[in-house]
């Protein structure tokens, strides 16, 4: 509320902002709110501000470490118009304390310790401080010891001490062990002293130190242990490695009072145990491979007891090697086999792999997958087994892989042209397991022709020819050959002789009228040119010829020529002399060559 006498208008001012007019303002005050009122048209002359209480701090006089009996005070200060007045808290408990300011410890004790903070409040608002943590430090009180488990303490069992004391700072904890009256030895650092396996030479006086940098305090303990058998060892004659077939003695020891008795165990594979033997040796004359495993040595006496394993470890040679596969019966080919070889041996066994008694290069390993098997895998495999004390064959084993038939080849005996009214033999032959049957069929007949390898024609006719083919099949499939081709030839030897004729006599036919025409032209030539030339003595008269014409002087020379070399007969030469001209044309530039021949002329 801002008054003066007149009641002028007032302006209303938040944290420096106008925010209202009039005598009265309402407002919800916030933390940090301040407020004042002016005259309006003096605004430059506000009145004092009036808020709530600032966040409040708290100090602490003196400051840094507190230690038990120092004077200690805490102070809480916030800015508030009108002043504030203080309430003090203790870990969030209100103290009845007066509404004054400071808090004073004249003589801080360790109960004093812990967090404080105080609350600030006037008519505008309250507010409450941070809170500050009040440490009191202090050395540390008379330890306590305490053992884990209580009452007697026997050997081989787990013993905890554990010290125990009130100290801030935290104290650290330092075990020792009385020797020959003097705590010289440490043990230990922590609040713990664990023996996880106590011996009889561990009993004695324990002693505890609690110490921090304001003290230390110490607490003695005493440990009696009483024992049974320590733990029992086993040594075995002779050392080494184990073979079947030797001796040998396992001998058992302990350290006990009073002196232990023992008992031999064999231990099972369901962890159960069988008696086998009383007394500090269990003795094998002769060792086998059953006798393998685990033997347990048990030390007693009245204290209690104590157990010890060893193993036993007998070495051999294979033994039951067997050979098995993962399909059973006959395989088809493209499936997945494997073959597995076991045997009984120590050390396991490397396997080698024999196909019809010949090695495979296979790994040594005890299994061989086939994953998509095929014809040629087909055989007798077995494997043998081998260590360094010696080897062992298995059991044979036939793979047999059944395949359909491959693509059939097919023959015909005989070969080549076949004579009407003579024989003739297809066979067909296939891969295939089991063995393939055929059938045999003719193009374009849907009817079967015969059944077997081989297919046989008696008598063949021309109608009996054309392509044939056969079909191999088996249970897992079948497969068609290729065609093959018969072909009847009729009167195959008459008729080639008489095609020879034909032609011989075809071509003299030819060849005489041609000689005879050529003839008659070159005769009626020589009449005319005799005449003009060889009759007169003068230049001889000039016949324009395209090409050169060889003149023959009969017909027998002519046939003779033609016919073969093995038909042909001497030339005989003929009395008289014979001109014949050859002209050849020439360019008009030129002059015509003339060539006179004597005898008979032949190109």
């Amino acid at each position: 509320m801002c008054g003066l006498a007149g009641d002028p208008p007032y302006i209303w001012s938040r944290n420096g902002q106008n925010v209202g007019q009039g005598v009265n303002y309402w407002a919800y005050i916030q933390s940090g709110d301040s407020f004042s009122c002016a005259v309006e048209g003096y605004e430059h002359l506000r009145s004092p501000l009036v808020y709530a209480p600032k966040t409040p701090s708290v100090t602490v006089s003196p400051s840094g470490e507190i230690e038990e009996g120092s004077s200690v005070t805490l102070s809480c200060s916030s800015d508030a118009n009108p002043a504030a007045e203080y309430t003090w808290f203790k870990d969030n408990h209100l103290l009845l304390w007066g509404p004054s300011q400071p808090l004073t410890f004249p003589s801080v004790r360790p109960e004093d310790r812990g967090t404080y903070r105080c609350h600030a409040k006037n008519q505008y608002g309250q507010l409450s401080s941070n809170s500050i943590f009040m440490d009191v430090q202090y050395a540390p009180k008379t330890p306590s010891v305490t053992v884990s488990p209580s009452g007697e303490i026997e050997e081989g069992s787990s013993v905890t001490l554990s010290c125990s004391s009130d100290a801030n700072p935290v104290a650290t904890y330092t075990w020792f062990r009385d020797i020959t009256d003097r705590y010289s030895s440490h043990m230990n650092q922590g609040p713990q002293l664990i023996i996880s396996y106590i011996w009889s030479s561990d009993s004695g006086q324990y002693r505890c130190d609690a110490t921090n940098k304001l003290g230390k305090k110490s607490f003695t303990k005493s440990v009696d242990v009483q024992y049974a058998p320590k733990t029992p060892s086993v040594t075995v004659s002779p050392p080494g490695e184990i073979k079947e077939g030797s001796s040998v003695t396992l001998s058992c020891s302990s350290d006990a009072n009073p002196a232990a008795k023992y008992t031999w165990f064999k231990v099972d594979t369901d962890r159960s145990s069988r008696k086998k033997n009383q007394g500090p040796q269990l003795v094998f004359s002769y060792i086998v491979s059953s006798d393998s495993g685990q033997y347990r040595c048990k030390a007693q006496n009245t204290i209690g007891k104590s157990y010890v394993d060893n193993t036993i470890d007998v070495k051999y040679g294979p033994k039951h090697t067997f050979l098995s596969s993962s399909s059973s019966g006959e395989i088809e080919e493209g499936s997945s086999v494997t073959l597995s070889c076991s045997s009984d041996a120590n050390p396991a066994a490397e396997y080698t792999w024999f196909k019809n008694n010949q090695p495979l290069l296979w790994g040594p390993s005890q299994r061989h997958t086939f994953p998509s098997v095929r014809p040629k895998d087909r055989g007798t495999y077995h494997c043998q087994a081998g260590n360094q004390y010696g080897h062992l064959s298995s059991n044979s084993m036939f793979l047999n892989v059944t395949y359909a038939p491959k693509t059939p080849s097919v023959t015909v005996s005989p070969s080549g042209e076949i004579e009407e009214g003579s024989s003739v033999t297809l066979s067909c032959s296939s891969d295939a397991n089991p063995a393939a049957e055929y059938t045999w069929f003719r193009e374009h007949e849907d009817s079967v022709k015969a059944s077997g390898q081989n297919y046989s024609i008696t008598n063949i006719t021309s109608e009996l020819g054309g392509n044939y083919f056969c079909q191999a099949h088996n249970a897992i499939g079948h497969h068609n050959s290729t065609f093959l081709l018969i072909k009847v030839c009729i009167q195959c030897l008459k008729s080639t002789s008489s095609s020879w004729t034909t032609t011989l006599a075809v071509r003299g036919i030819v060849v005489s009228l041609a000689t005879v025409l050529l003839l008659v032209f070159l005769w009626m030539r020589r009449k005319r040119a005799s005449s003009k030339a060889c009759g007169q003595g003068g230049r001889p008269y000039t016949v324009e010829e395209l090409h050169p014409v060889p003149v023959y002087e009969n017909v027998s020379a002519l046939t003779n020529r033609l016919a073969p070399a093995a038909q042909r007969e001497p030339i005989k030469e003929q009395d008289g002399h014979h001109c014949a001209i050859i002209h050849t044309s020439s360019s008009d530039n030129q002059d015509q060559d003339q060539t006179e021949m004597g005898g008979t002329s032949e190109l």
